[in-house]
Order: structure tokens, then C-alpha cells, then sequence
């Protein structure tokens, strides 16, 4: 006779798993049951087992029977699985008492192993309980979290190659993924078809051997419209207490953090998929949060000329932005008063501003220690104070007493100008900066187009005269843009020297005419400062050329004067010199005229003929 078992004894699984399987080993010898086998539900893989032999067999049958019945029940009490027995593993220290978190239960409840089997670390059954490969889990959250706000932790499931979660919750393979797809890709391929086994029965009655929609704990799982796509089970453990919910390949939680202690704590989860005759684990992820009664705070700053932010390295006689971000994504200081208060380190005293933001100038270079203290008042609930009795009076009285009546109970609160109660929590912020001499200003005060030769006519040549303030530039860079100074073109960078004063010539070539935009930067090691400015090219034109145009143009007017001359004395014909008198009067009113009108606009040219000046008639 053989009887098929669980191992009594792995040293992988731990001690505590050991003893438990001791006294399923001994229980199961005083059953008529007959042999049990534990497999991994849907895997089709049977866990070890473990062949007793006749004569031992033989010496366990031969005790009392009463006495097995009372082992039987002991060991029934003492084996069952606890919450805390899931998840103490790499729990050294496990947590004995603890404050309630709202919403949590204790993990001294009883896990049903049945239905959710535990598996240790190394156990084979992990390779064979999700198709195509091993699922993963990654586990974040948003701490640090202030003592009192809520911490939330989100799980997403990361699922093998090709696999994908579809609308319906089902789990299929992605088309065109792989070169040797699964099935045939004209028709959708699952890995798991949760969806059909769902649809064959109702709420009421999906709680027979094939499907079971309760927890771990016994408890149903919550009834909503779109429970056939919540396939996975989510079982979060922390602080001694656990949260089990269903969802799709992602599930998200949120803790309060008032009742945990301060400090790092941890926060594991077991996942589960749906099975046919229970629930299979699949991955188990853990994470460590921050609880804290400091307010998280994050400094940036920021300076214009600035090169490089990271380094703490600043520029003097420029003003350096402060921006504090609180780390509060539960929205728990909404309704508190915050107050800023900063010391700069350079002697200017204590600053308190208005807002998060603010600025400062450091005029001396060194190195300073830069402080800040953020204080929150939180409106929290008032809780009346027992009043005290009110002190003796005198024995000698000199008038009649008050018309108050001193059997009247007053609750104190305390002590505020609004009349409310409060908690006070703070943050604070430290850091050395360096403050140097940088470069803070660049001015382009020159362009000028430069004339080229035949052989360098190709492309247009400016000569750009910059200015800066500040410390010596060592390198100069040059970016085209559009003239939006949006879309840049090209980038031109050099290494420079200036060992005296910061003026430079810097020359660029522009292909093609245009109007662009021309921003120019002078750096050093710590600082960079940049000028702009709009420049048209017309185009390359050599010298050769100019004086080719001016050469046709004068030619051009010669001929055109002597073509004139010609043409003039050609047509030009001379009347007789009788003439009559009327004739002659208007003749030399006309010439009076144009003579006039000539002297007028060229006093140094006069007409010298001999042969005209001999004529009668002319004075």
C-alpha cells in the first residue's frame, strides 16, 4: 500500500513550512480519505511526493483510535495558514502590535490555502503557471508621505513578450509580434479566454468547483457591473495588516498614514489569476515607503546666464530664482497655512515671502550655506479640554460678587487668534552654493557685409563686432534660425582667446540670400550669455563685378552724348536772315528767353561761335 503526500521536509521551504507539513503528514495517516496530490492549478504539474513505507505505515495505524482523533484536531488548529505565515518571508522582524489602519484587516485571519495556494521562493511550479513565459510585477509608490496624508501604491503587472490585456480583460497575443505567431492570426489568439467562462454563468451561481469568487480571508468579492474583467487578485500586506482587491493587469491602493509609525516600512503583494478550480499565484513584488512628520520639500533654482544648474555653481550680480515644490500628492496641506522663511547665507538676514517662489542676488563671490524653514498649520478637529475648577478667591471680600454664574462649565480650546486647533509640521531645506564671476551680458554693436573676390563670390561674408560684460569668454557659438528664431538651420561653435577686453569680430557665411535670425552666445566654464539679431543677405557680389557695372554704365553715357551730337547737327537747318520786323521781334523775344532760361541753369556754359557772333542782328 502507498499513500501519495506532500514532502515532509524541504529546507528551501524554511522551518515554519516544515512543521506544518509534519502534521499534514501525520493527519493524513488517520484519514480514510485516501491519497491527496497538490498540484498548481491549470499547470498540470504535480508537486513532489513522498512513498511511506508498509512498516511504517504499519506502527502509525496501530495507535488508539481516540488518540488520533484528538492529533487530528490539534493538528487541524495548529496547521491552519495565517496571513502573516503568506507574507512573513523575509520579515525578520514582524510587527506583534500595531495601531488599526481604516480598512485593513489583522494577518492573524486564516488564509485558505485551498483556494489560493502559497508557494516559496525556487518552487518549480512558478515556470508552468502562466503561458508563454513569467509574469512580472512592478510595485511603486509616491512616498515620502507626510504623517496624516494618504500614501497610494500602484502594481502593474509587466506581461511576457507578444502578450497583451485586451477590452474584455482577456489576455491575448499581439498580432505580427512574432515571425512563428502561436495560432492562426486571422482570428484573435488567447492566452486566457476569462470571458467565456464567465458568460456561462451568472453572479448567483459562478461560485460552484469552477469558479470561486470569494478572497483569500472568505470574504465574496465586491459585486459590480464589470466583475467578468477583474480576473486578478491583489492581496497588499503592511504594518501587520492586509488589503485584498480584484482588478485587471494594474491595481491601485492608498493608505492612511495617521495610525503608522514613522519611519521606512514595507509593502508587499501576492497576485493571483483566475484558475478553473481556484486561483494561481503568479508573481509576488514588495516595496519600502517613508513615513515622516517633516514636510517633503524639493528646491530648483534657476539663473539666466547659468550654464549648468546642477553643479551649485552661480553667477554674481544675477539674480538666482528659488522655486519650492511640497511633496503633497494626497492634497493633504490644502487647508493649512504655509509660510517660507529663507536665510541666504551672505549676511542679508531673514526673508520671508509671500509665495513659494522667490529670488536673490549674491554680490560677493564665495561660497555660502543656503537655509529654508517651511511651516504648515493643519485645521484639525478640536477636542474640548476637561475644565479646571477656577481658583479660591480671598477670604476678604470688598463688594458684592459677579452676577456670572460660577457652576457653568466653559471648554478651552487652544490657543489660536481664529479660534481653532491645529498641528504644526515643518519642513527644512540646506545647501552650499558657489557664487563666481561670470559673463552677464553680450551686445552685437557692428555688422558689415564684406566684399569678396571672384573666387571666394560663392557665398556672402559678415563680420559680426561683439561686446560682453563679465568674466572673459572662452568659446563662441553661432545658430541660424528663421526669422521667427524658431527653426534653427546651423550651428557653428569655436574655441576662442580674450586676454584683455571682451570685443570680438566673429565672421559667418550665408549660402543663400535671405533674411535670418542670428543669436550669439559667449561662454565660459560656469556662465553663458546670448544676443540676437536680425540680418538681410543679399547675396555674394565681388569687387571685379562693381567695377565692371560701373564701367558699362560710363560707357553707356558717352555713347548716348555723341549719338545726340550727331543726331542734332544732322537735322538741324538755318533760316534766311530777311526776315520782317514782326518776324524778328519774336524771333529775338524767344531768344531772349532761352537765353535767360539757359544762364539760369548753366551759368558756365555760353555758346562761343565766331560765325553766329559776326552776324548782323545780334548784340
Amino acid at each position: 500500500m502507498h499513500l501519495c503526500l506532500i514532502p515532509s521536509h524541504d529546507e528551501s521551504r524554511g522551518p515554519s513550512f516544515n512543521r506544518r507539513a509534519e502534521r499534514r503528514r501525520a493527519f493524513s495517516l488517520t484519514s480514510q480519505r485516501g491519497p491527496q496530490e497538490f498540484r498548481c492549478s491549470g499547470s498540470g504539474h504535480a508537486a513532489p511526493r513522498q512513498v511511506l513505507s508498509q512498516r511504517r505505515l504499519s506502527r502509525t495505524m496501530s495507535l488508539h483510535p481516540l488518540g488520533l482523533l484528538l492529533l487530528a484536531q490539534a493538528v487541524l488548529g495548529t496547521a491552519a495558514t495565517r496571513f502573516q505565515d503568506v507574507f512573513s518571508q523575509g520579515n525578520t522582524s514582524p510587527v506583534t502590535s500595531y495601531k488599526k489602519i481604516q480598512g485593513w484587516s489583522s494577518d492573524q485571519n486564516k488564509w485558505n490555502e485551498k483556494l489560493y495556494p502559497f508557494w516559496q521562493e525556487g518552487d518549480p511550479r512558478w515556470k508552468d503557471c502562466w503561458k508563454g513565459g513569467r509574469v512580472t510585477a512592478k510595485l511603486d509608490s509616491d512616498s515620502p508621505a507626510l504623517v496624516g496624508s494618504n500614501v497610494t501604491f500602484v502594481v502593474t503587472l509587466q506581461l511576457p513578450r507578444c502578450q497583451t490585456e485586451d477590452n474584455d480583460g482577456n489576455i491575448v497575443y499581439r498580432r505580427n509580434c512574432t515571425r512563428d505567431p502561436p495560432g492562426s492570426m486571422d482570428q484573435q489568439f488567447y492566452v486566457y479566454n476569462w470571458t467565456e467562462r464567465t458568460d456561462n454563468c451568472g453572479w448567483e451561481n459562478c461560485t460552484s468547483n469552477h469558479s470561486h469568487n470569494v478572497f483569500p480571508d472568505g470574504r465574496p468579492f465586491p459585486h459590480h457591473p464589470g466583475w467578468g474583467r477583474r480576473n486578478f487578485v491583489y492581496v497588499f500586506h503592511t504594518f501587520g495588516q492586509y488589503y485584498q482587491t480584484t482588478g485587471r493587469s494594474s491595481a491601485k491602493v492608498s493608505v492612511n498614514t495617521a495610525n503608522i509609525t514613522l519611519g521606512e516600512h514595507r509593502m508587499a503583494v501576492s497576485i493571483y489569476r483566475r484558475g478553473y478550480s481556484g486561483f494561481v499565484p503568479i508573481v509576488r513584488a514588495k516595496t519600502v515607503y517613508l513615513v515622516t512628520d517633516k514636510i517633503p520639500i524639493f528646491v530648483s533654482m534657476f539663473q539666466k546666464h547659468d550654464r549648468n544648474i546642477s553643479d551649485s555653481i552661480f553667477i554674481k550680480d544675477s539674480p538666482i530664482t528659488f522655486d519650492v515644490k511640497i511633496h503633497d500628492p494626497s492634497y493633504y496641506l490644502n487647508n493649512s497655512a504655509i509660510s517660507y522663511k529663507w536665510n541666504f547665507g551672505d549676511g542679508s538676514g531673514l526673508f520671508v515671502p509671500s509665495g513659494s517662489s522667490t529670488s536673490h542676488t549674491y554680490t560677493l563671490q564665495g561660497n555660502f550655506t543656503l537655509n529654508l524653514t517651511v511651516q504648515a498649520i493643519i485645521p484639525v478637529p478640536c477636542k474640548p479640554v476637561t475644565p479646571t475648577a477656577p481658583p479660591p478667591t480671598s477670604a476678604v471680600t470688598t463688594g458684592p460678587s459677579s452676577d456670572s454664574d460660577s457652576s457653568s462649565t466653559v471648554e478651552s480650546v487652544e490657543d489660536n487668534p481664529d479660534g481653532g486647533c491645529h498641528i504644526y509640521r515643518n519642513g527644512y531645506y540646506g545647501s552650499s552654493i558657489d557664487v563666481v564671476e561670470g559673463i552677464l551680458e553680450v551686445n552685437i554693436i557692428q555688422m558689415t557685409s564684406i566684399q569678396t573676390t571672384e573666387s571666394q563670390a560663392e557665398n556672402s561674408l559678415v563680420d559680426f563686432v561683439v561686446t560682453c560684460q563679465g568674466s572673459l569668454p572662452t568659446d563662441v557659438c553661432t545658430v541660424v534660425s528663421d526669422p521667427t528664431c524658431q527653426v534653427s538651420k546651423r550651428m557653428v561653435c569655436d574655441p576662442i582667446v580674450v586676454t584683455d577686453e571682451c570685443l570680438l569680430t566673429i565672421r559667418r557665411a550665408f549660402e543663400e540670400p535671405g533674411t535670418y535670425c542670428i543669436n550669439i552666445t559667449l561662454g565660459d566654464d560656469t556662465s553663458q550669455a546670448l544676443a540676437s539679431a536680425l540680418i538681410s543677405v543679399n547675396g555674394a557680389t565681388s569687387s571685379g563685378t562693381t567695377e565692371g557695372v560701373f564701367i558699362f554704365l560710363g560707357l553707356l553715357a558717352v555713347f548716348a552724348t555723341i549719338g545726340a551730337i550727331v543726331l542734332y547737327k544732322r537735322y538741324k537747318q538755318y533760316k534766311p536772315i530777311e526776315r520782317s520786323a514782326e518776324q524778328a521781334e519774336k524771333q529775338e523775344g524767344f531768344t531772349a528767353y532761352f537765353s535767360t532760361f539757359k544762364a539760369i541753369f548753366s551759368p558756365n556754359s555760353t555758346e562761343r561761335n565766331p560765325l553766329l557772333k559776326s552776324k548782323p542782328g545780334i548784340v
